[in-house]
């Protein structure tokens, strides 16, 4: 086996320049890997390079891959996904994935980019006050899950009312609502941390229906998975597949 002209061709393209060690440590495995990742799933389906890398750096970020999301930032900044989009997406992990495993990606991510020049901190994205936060962020989530937020509510117990209300303010009212990334993209980057995260099919169920709420349909997410599977795995894509298939059936 060698490596293909297209795969080469990619790789270079996300990676210029790039003198890579496993080459010459493990020569078949990076043709093994590259061929099939820079070629085979590299040439399926429609996502332009940032939608590409985003949903890579999100995934990458649930599945605690520190060492693989420091080099795709490299490739994601030089594919055109701005300072603002990268620090977005990490920030958007927080709460779905916890600043206990975001931390060392915020500190990486800092690091990426005062290394190449730019000034931290970035101009601020957030668009709500303490006092709108929870009213803008039920707004969001209305517009994604629409009637279920209102189920949701109303059938919390008396001890988790606080939880619905944190969703809320906290989660789509500090993050969904900034600047700097649109919904769709918020969406398909959730989605993305939901697939890379073991035990969160219901919520990743949940989302697959918020992401056709704001269009992105089931060819969207099933490129995104194809795109992921290189990154994951197949045990963690499959999952998400059967979720995806449950919520959107199709005929085999």
């Amino acid at each position: 086996m060698s490596l293909s002209d297209t795969a080469r061709r990619n790789h270079e393209r996300w990676f210029p320049n790039h003198v890579s060690t496993l080459k010459k440590t493990d020569p078949e495995f990076i043709e093994l890997f590259d061929n099939f990742a820079f070629d085979e799933v590299f040439s399926h389906g429609s996502l332009d390079d940032r939608a590409r890398l985003m949903v890579i750096l999100a995934a990458l970020i649930a599945g605690q891959a520190h060492g693989e999301f420091k080099v795709m930032l490299r490739a994601a900044l030089n594919a055109g996904v701005s300072p603002v989009e990268v620090k977005e997406i990490v920030y958007q992990a927080v709460p779905y994935c916890g600043i206990a495993d975001v931390y060392e990606f915020l500190h990486v991510t800092n690091e990426t980019l005062e290394s190449l020049g730019i000034q931290l901190p970035l101009p601020g994205q957030s668009t709500t006050t303490p006092e709108t936060r929870m009213e803008q962020g039920l707004a969001v989530q209305k517009a994604i899950f629409g009637g279920l937020i209102d189920r949701m509510r109303k059938e919390a117990t008396a001890t988790q009312t606080h939880v619905q209300d944190y969703l809320s303010s906290n989660c789509f009212g500090d993050y969904y609502t900034r600047t700097g990334l649109d919904l769709r993209m918020r969406e398909l980057l959730t989605f993305s941390m939901l697939a890379a995260l073991r035990g969160c099919e219901p919520q990743l169920k949940g989302h697959i229906q918020g992401n056709v709420q704001v269009g992105n349909d089931k060819g969207v997410m099933l490129d995104v998975l194809t795109q992921l599977l290189p990154y994951l795995g197949y045990p963690r894509i499959l999952n998400a597949f059967r979720c995806l298939n449950e919520v959107l059936p199709e005929s085999a």
